[in-house]
This record gives structure tokens, C-alpha cells and sequence, in this order.
């Protein structure tokens, strides 16, 4: 396949490494030095578009692609307030958005145990529910857009809890979520659930950024050809 990379940091550098060893080829590399030639007309050089930027720009570059006629691959957090608008300009070319907040496999496993577990402890209310995330100091966005799909997978399947916050929780159906900044860590999410006697733990914890950027390769190549939303649970058949 032909790739446009849209944002050149370290996860894009990773991502280009993997799909040259896949066998792909990288027609197109955005970094901030070369903004100007994100264009419709040199996206349509390109089979599927993959996207790792900030939430202020991407939005926008999501639209090019769309109206580029190409996939994109998306898995920059922080724009979700602004989900319904870039459904509507993808509907609106007949486009095709693969969106995940996070593309390791072992996450979103790890997202699927989530569920099992909030959906398990659903009736146990003398176990209280708080969560943690740690990544590194780059990282712009508190809560991480991972620790947001799990407390809202959490909410889907745990009456007990309905809405999260960074500060102390002001009532029972709040959960609290402390997110640490430190060091270069690739990322580490803890669930726990606590009651007076003991406590249930699950965690994942990335080693490095080569999980990440595999699975984002590994969407690009599953969007070709495809239309509409797809997410994670579709490539993993969840």
C-alpha cells in the first residue's frame, strides 16, 4: 500500500519503520516543517492516510482526507466534542474513518476485560472503583483518551458509576481518575476495585511504542477498501 503519514513524531517515526517492513511504501510525510504540502492533491497519491497529531489540527486534516478519497487512520485524542461533525464530512464523500484512542492489541483486550470485570462487579457495592494512568511527560491530554474509553466502557457496564473526574470525587457515582506525567513511560492504565477487605487490580502496561504503532499499521491495511466508521472491534472481531 501506498501511506501518507501525517505526523511525524516519534510514534510516526515508529510507524514508518513498521510499514516499510511490511512491505508499504510512504508517499507522503507531514511533519511541522512541511506542513503546506498537506494537500488533497498529494493525499490522492496516497491508499490510506495514517494520522497521529494534536487535537487542534486534526479535524481538519481528517476532512482532506475525505475529500482526497482516501481512508484515514486515526489516533490522536482529544477532539471527541467534535465527533459528530467529522461523521457528517465523512458521510458526506462516502469517506472511511478508523478511529482508536488506542491502537495496542493488548489494550484493547485489555479494554474488553474491562468490561467483563465493571459488568461482574456490577452488583457489589462495597467495592469502590478508581483508576490511574501514567505516560510520559509529552504527553498533552489528562485524562489519556484511553483512561476516557475505559471509565466510559466502565459506565456502560457498572451502574454504580456514572461520570469520572481528575479531583476527589463529590459523590458515589463519580469515579476518580489520577493521571501521572513522568520520564519517557509508554503508558500504564490500573483499574481498582477496593472494598474494606481487599482490593481487584487489573493493569496493562506498555513496554514500548512498537505495540502502538504495529496496530496502526495493521488498521490502515484493514481500512483499504472499506467504508465508514471502523474501530478496533472490528479488526480484532470483538
Amino acid at each position: 500500500m501506498k501511506i501518507a503519514l501525517i505526523g511525524y513524531g516519534k510514534m510516526g517515526k515508529t510507524i514508518e519503520q513498521i510499514a516499510l517492513d511490511r512491505g508499504h511504501e510512504l508517499v507522503l510525510t507531514i511533519d511541522i516543517t512541511n506542513q503546506h504540502d498537506l494537500t488533497v492533491e498529494n493525499l490522492r497519491k496516497a491508499d490510506v492516510a495514517i494520522e497521529f497529531t494534536i487535537p487542534t489540527s486534526a479535524t481538519a486534516n481528517y476532512g482532506l482526507c475525505f475529500e482526497a478519497g482516501i481512508p484515514v487512520v486515526s489516533g490522536t485524542t482529544g477532539w471527541l466534542d467534535r465527533k459528530t461533525e467529522v461523521l457528517d464530512e465523512m458521510n458526506k464523500h462516502n469517506g472511511t474513518f478508523f478511529y482508536a484512542s488506542n491502537f495496542s492489541l493488548g489494550v484493547n483486550l485489555f479494554f474488553a476485560l474491562n468490561k467483563k470485570l465493571a459488568a461482574l462487579m456490577a452488583n457489589r457495592p462495597e467495592y469502590d472503583i478508581s483508576m490511574e494512568e501514567v505516560h510520559h511527560t509529552q504527553k498533552l491530554d489528562a485524562p489519556s483518551g484511553t483512561a476516557i474509553t475505559l471509565a466510559e466502557e466502565l459506565f456502560e457496564n457498572h451502574p454504580g458509576k456514572k461520570s469520572w473526574t481528575l479531583d476527589k470525587p463529590t459523590s458515589p457515582e463519580q469515579m476518580q481518575i489520577t493521571a501521572i506525567r513522568e520520564g519517557q513511560v509508554p503508558g500504564i492504565h490500573r483499574i481498582k476495585y477496593e472494598s474494606e477487605v481487599d482490593h481487584i487490580l487489573i493493569e496493562h502496561s506498555a513496554k514500548s511504542r512498537q505495540g502502538f504503532a504495529l496496530g496502526a499499521v495493521l488498521a490502515a491495511e484493514f481500512s483499504f477498501g472499506k467504508k465508514g466508521m471502523l474501530t478496533m472491534n472490528d479488526l480484532l472481531n470483538l
